[in-house]
């Protein structure tokens, strides 16, 4: 199995990444047998978070008895030093684990750093001086924050959305991390589902220095990676002709949830509405269905027309198309 070494971290993970959010969808025993049979087969590399549900208890009791074999990463949402070491403390209980490999702040709207008044960095570094974790990374889906915290040297490991949906100013940060030796983790490799063929998503990323991993919920997904291990999909006039074919025809439709058109003056929660599609693909739907978001979602109908949000969009989307289509989407859902 290719392999890649994460920065200044040292760590050498599979290419063929285990992100771990999708088998929030599958049963325990299935999804045991799933990341039982992916370490097995090479995988020493899984990526959760707290967030995800019980996806870090389905880690823990499939992989338990071979922890010093596997490289594990998990996130905090955490926005106060009370709720990081709950966060922490839950995390290590629930994966049956003493440490963790990559500690990540998931998707802050700022770079924690030392002295900002939050205490977050602080409890990251006290944390690792009790050997709770190992490295500290970030994932994040704003341009400005990510390349923030690789700068700052603050960070060994950066998550970030990558794909060959991607912009030049995303080729630019998997090339600062390189530059700096920051481990650049790449998720969303599959751009949340609107990536199908994953032979050319494999091949594109093997350009590129990051550590893909992939959303797997079922076993055929896991083969289809697996097989790469023998035969790794090279980058074909074939497949670079299918991959501007796609630019042409998804770059307009992928919202990274960044939240740089916040606020909206419809009170719509533009970065989780304008992929409320993906959400229901990748999440446990019945989340996403709650009278909660049915309101929210409901607030689209409700839409200015003002062109604040796509104004502002750093991706260049349509948001108020891409709002509408996602609205109808989600009815079908309801019914």
């Amino acid at each position: 199995m290719d392999t890649i070494r994460l920065g200044r971290t040292n760590l050498v993970v599979s290419k063929n990444g285990f992100g771990a959010l999708p088998v929030q969808r599958v049963g325990m025993e299935d999804a045991c047998r799933l990341l039982r049979k992916a370490y097995e087969n090479g995988i020493n590399y899984f990526d959760t978070a707290r967030a995800y549900s019980d996806s870090e208890e389905k880690l823990g009791s499939a992989l338990s008895d071979v922890r010093e074999k596997i490289i594990i990463s998990t996130k905090t949402g955490a926005t106060c030093v009370e709720d990081f070491w709950k966060h922490l403390n839950q995390s290590l209980s629930l994966l049956k684990t003493d440490y963790i490999d990559i500690y990540q702040f998931h998707n802050p709207a700022f770079c924690p750093k030392p002295g900002d008044g939050t205490g977050l960095y602080e409890a990251m570094l006290e944390a690792k001086e009790k050997g709770m974790i190992r490295f500290i990374g970030m994932t994040n889906h704003r341009l400005s924050v990510a390349e923030e915290a690789v700068r700052s040297g603050l960070y060994d490991t950066l998550q970030f959305p990558f794909s060959y949906l991607a912009s030049e100013k995303e080729e630019a940060l998997v090339r600062l991390c390189e530059e700096l030796d920051i481990g650049f983790i790449c998720m969303k490799a599959l751009a949340g589902g609107l990536i199908t063929r994953s032979d050319v998503a494999y091949a594109y990323l093997a350009k590129f220095p990051v550590a893909p991993i992939w959303g797997i919920q079922r076993e055929h997904e896991l083969d289809e990676f697996l097989s790469y291990n023998e035969n790794p999909p090279e980058l074909t006039k074939e497949r670079l002709d299918y991959i501007a074919k796609e630019r042409l025809e998804l770059i307009g439709e992928f919202c990274r949830g960044c939240g740089y058109c916040m606020p909206c003056p419809a009170d719509i929660e533009i970065n989780n509405c304008a992929r409320m599609s993906l959400l229901l693909r990748r999440a446990p739907s019945a989340g996403f269905l709650t009278e909660y978001w049915q309101n929210e979602m409901k607030k689209i109908e409700n839409c200015l027309e003002c062109g604040q949000c796509a104004a502002k969009c750093p991706y260049g989307l349509d948001t108020p198309a891409l709002l509408k289509k996602n609205y109808e989407d989600y009815k079908t859902f309801l019914q």
